[in-house]
């Protein structure tokens, strides 16, 4: 789900992509950011950039 969300598709698109619903899609991006302490996707993705859980391409 990380790959789609730095590719910045909205939840409903990686619902689709994953074939599961909205809900599911905000239900474990929200557990991921308050496992992180993150507030906003923007901040997810950098988080997972500077892990290095994803590369960032332009």
């Amino acid at each position: 789900m990380l790959t789609f969300i730095v590719k910045g598709f909205s939840n409903k698109e990686i619902a689709e992509q994953l074939f599961i619903s909205v809900k599911t899609v905000e239900t474990h991006k929200s557990n991921i950011m308050v496992k992180l302490e993150l507030k906003t996707r923007p901040e997810l993705v950098e988080y997972a950039v500077k892990k290095g859980l994803l590369v960032y391409e332009a």
